[in-house]
């Protein structure tokens, strides 16, 4: 089969499509035919070999967590699905044509495989950002660089737990922020009293690793009441850094709700063949996105399907 797979830390000319076995399903695991692999900062992250609180990265590796496909494989303990069901969810080495997953969930009607790609690390880390943060109904939610895939899904499932956001991004991106419901702001100088006219601050995100966190800490007044998924050195300033994966199984669960009610909708921005996936972690990692970029397999990408200059 074909995978893209890296045998050294660097930038994204470490990244090579290469022929490699195809991996198996073991006990309690499924594999799929990837159709789409969705494309998350951690890709880079790990390719350029952060520490991110995970377990080490064996070289060669492979790269990718999210995807959706067609199963053809079960392993062995494994019920409630069988060969040929259309399924998203959380593995390894998904830039892949075959990916064993380790959680899933049958796809939400409705749904392309581009599509459902982009949702499982996004709404788990969205949930458990807000779950960390200690935010609760009726208080507000700050959330910088906010139109990508996990600040679309913050925005989203906060608003439907009751917590007013407030969402900072380029521009471009206002309508889009406002669509979800968000109050918006942009980046730039005065945005914090931008932030304090609008309200006053519970808690806030840093999501894009813009180097705002003291200014985060001053609109809430706490640390404690700060996280970044982006900002390695975030702990020095006495805020947490939050790059641990938690329940995968419950996030499948809640996005397939969310999406079944109409209340989660992540869109795709752009698409990349498997051989395209140095442009896919160039693009990822310049930020300046809407929604999700995702790999395709099998077929030829669509083009961008939104156009953005924000985080």
């Amino acid at each position: 089969m074909k995978k893209v797979s890296f045998a050294e830390f660097g930038g994204p000319d470490v990244l090579h499509l290469i022929d490699a076995e195809e991996p198996h399903a073991g006990p309690g695991q499924i594999r799929i035919a990837v159709r789409a692999a969705g494309v998350n900062p951690v890709d880079w992250r790990v390719r350029e070999g952060q520490i991110l609180g995970a377990h080490p990265t064996r070289l060669p590796a492979g790269v990718g967590l999210d995807a959706s496909g067609v199963v053809d494989e079960v392993g062995e303990g494994v019920e409630g699905v069988e060969a040929g069901d259309h399924v998203f969810g959380e593995g390894s080495s998904t830039y892949a044509e075959f990916a064993v997953l380790s959680a899933w969930a049958p796809m939400p009607q409705g749904l392309t495989f581009e599509e459902a790609a982009g949702y499982p690390s996004v709404v788990e880390t969205a949930l458990r950002l807000i779950l960390e943060v200690g935010v609760q109904p009726g208080q507000t939610l700050l959330v910088s660089g906010a139109s990508g895939g996990v600040g679309s899904a913050v925005l989203q499932i906060a608003r439907d737990r009751g917590i007013a956001v407030i969402g900072t991004a380029g521009a471009a991106n206002q309508d889009y922020l406002r669509s979800l419901g968000a109050a918006a702001t942009t980046y730039g100088e005065g945005w914090v009293e931008r932030v304090r006219h609008i309200g006053q601050i519970d808690a806030a995100l840093d999501l894009a690793g813009s180097g705002v966190i003291r200014q985060l800490v001053e609109l809430t007044g706490d640390p404690q009441k700060v996280i970044s998924i982006a900002d390695l050195a975030a702990p020095e300033l006495g805020v947490r850094f939050s790059g641990v994966a938690g329940s995968v199984p419950q996030a499948l669960a809640e996005a397939t709700d969310l999406i079944s009610r109409g209340k989660l909708h992540i869109p795709v921005e752009k698409s990349y063949a498997l051989a395209e996936a140095a442009a896919a972690h160039i693009d990822s990692r310049a930020g300046h996105t809407r929604g999700r970029r995702v790999m395709v397999i099998g077929e030829t990408p669509t083009p961008a399907t939104a156009t953005s200059s924000a985080a």
